[in-house]
């Protein structure tokens, strides 16, 4: 079975990579990505020596060594394949370390919670009501939960000014055409603070196409508003491009405005997702499945996966696999002889190859499988491969279907408690490895023989991570 990192890895450098070119010529292209990286993002002073003529420790190294720490990746101060996998990611302008020294306890804030913008110009990308909607949404995510108001005026200075832009657009600060920094904005202040400029380069869209401009608006208002960027990778204050079609706060992105300008005056407070933790001793999981010979955990927006090619786990939204897949799976098996992986939410289920999505899903699991019209989703499943039966847990029963036949067999449901003693009535999410069954159940993890009906160990649910324990 091919791996499916190294597959993905592979893609990426074919796409990344169109024409063919020598490895010094690689080498010198993703040395200049580093370098200009660092410069822009890293406060590197321009003109300092490269990483590659570098004898030993410099300032090179140590941004370098800042950048992987601030994205979580494994510190070695050399441009490893990730590091330049997330520097050609396209991102927000705002640098990850500021230019600037705050004063500890004084953040850049507006004095005024009554705030006015105006949008000096529009973009011909969209229609000028959708550039509306799309800010109008993106300033509404910040006000749900401060005490923040803000007003649209249609001239004369605003605390806000919004403006598409393209190249050197007179504030020291050029843009650097297609792809690469979408937008920047500057913290609250006087003149240019709180501005926020958009990269007229770019293409503009209110979908998935390209960059949506809700998001990136959304994004950068947090810097208009005092926010500095965020690691954590569910946050909107990230400073890399994510977009799955939903676009809103996470409590991490609550925290910071609120430390800022307290909470709002609704008395039911948002509340916004968490990002999972891989050493978090109460992690619990929506759903698990092998992908061509690999494991992947999924919770909420996310995917986890620990490889042996990455010694932390990875962490990353479910859209970059599957940019049509639905957020909150509940149930994931794999079809190794079609090599298949099938996901299931509610009654719906959808089916892809590697990152393919195969046409004319999602479908539905009560005229595909057969399950009567009281099952309204799929708790967790599991595929035998040596056999080609599937196991459908449903509450504290389950199904089990022939993959070869396209049918289920006669004489289900049964209770899970009969033919799986031990793991409960209740499974959250299971997968096959080496002809063991593992079942989760809330932070428990039990390692299944199918053979001989017995629990093998039990185990906590996140201990296929690389958790040190302190």
């Amino acid at each position: 079975m091919p791996n499916f990192h190294l597959l993905l890895l592979l893609l990426w450098v074919v796409g990344s990579h169109g024409f063919p070119a020598t490895s010094k010529t690689q080498e010198e292209e993703d040395e200049e990505v580093v370098q200009k990286y660092l410069e822009n993002y890293y406060n590197l002073k321009t003109g300092w020596r490269t990483i590659s003529k570098q004898t030993g420790p410099g300032q090179s190294v140590e941004k370098l060594k800042q950048m992987q720490e601030f994205f979580g990746l494994k510190v070695t101060g050399k441009p490893n394949a990730e590091t330049l996998k997330i520097m050609k990611q396209p991102r927000c302008g705002v640098p990850d370390v500021a230019n600037f020294v705050l004063t500890q306890g004084n953040p850049p804030r507006w004095e005024q919670t009554q705030l006015t913008y105006r949008i000096e110009n529009y973009t011909p990308d969209l229609l000028r009501a959708d550039v509306d909607h799309a800010i109008e949404k993106a300033f509404q995510l910040w006000s749900d939960v401060t005490p923040l108001t803000f007003t649209k005026v249609s001239e004369g200075q605003a605390d806000i000014m919004l403006s598409f832009v393209r190249g050197d657009h007179d504030d020291n600060n050029a843009f650097d055409g297609p792809g690469g920094q979408l937008a920047h904005a500057y913290q609250p202040g006087l003149g240019m603070g709180g501005d926020v400029h958009f990269d007229e380069d770019e293409r503009w869209t209110k979908d998935l196409r390209n960059y949506n401009l809700f998001r990136v608006a959304a994004h950068e208002l947090g810097h208009s508003l005092g926010l500095a960027h965020s690691t954590d990778i569910g946050a909107l204050m990230y400073p890399s491009y994510m977009f799955s079609g939903d676009v809103q706060l996470a409590q991490d992105d609550i925290n910071g405005i609120q430390a800022l300008y307290g909470a709002s005056q609704n008395p039911n407070q948002p509340v916004g997702p968490q990002t999972p933790q891989a050493c978090d001793s109460k992690l619990t999981f929506d759903a698990i499945t092998t992908v061509r010979g690999e494991i992947m955990f999924f919770k909420d927006r996310f995917y986890m996966r620990a490889t042996p090619f990455y010694p932390e786990t990875e962490l990353n939204f479910i859209s970059v696999f599957w940019p049509h897949l639905p957020n909150g799976l509940q149930a994931a098996y794999e079809v190794a002889h079609r090599d298949e992986v099938l996901f299931f939410k509610g009654n719906k289920y959808w089916a892809v190859q590697g990152q393919d999505m195969l046409p004319g899903y999602p479908k539905d699991i009560h005229s595909s499988f057969g399950f009567p019209r009281s099952v309204t989703h799929i708790d967790a499943a599991v595929s035998e491969e040596q056999t080609g039966k599937t196991y459908f847990f449903v509450a504290n029963k389950y199904w089990r279907y022939d993959e070869y036949k396209r049918s289920m067999d006669a004489g289900y449901p049964k209770r899970i408690a009969d033919d799986f003693p031990g793991i409960g009535n209740k499974v959250d999410a299971v997968f096959e490895k080496d002809g063991f069954f593992y079942f989760f159940h809330g932070t428990r993890q039990y390692k299944f023989d199918p053979k001989t009906q017995r629990i093998l160990t039990l185990q906590k649910a996140n201990s296929w991570f690389n958790c040190r324990k302190k």
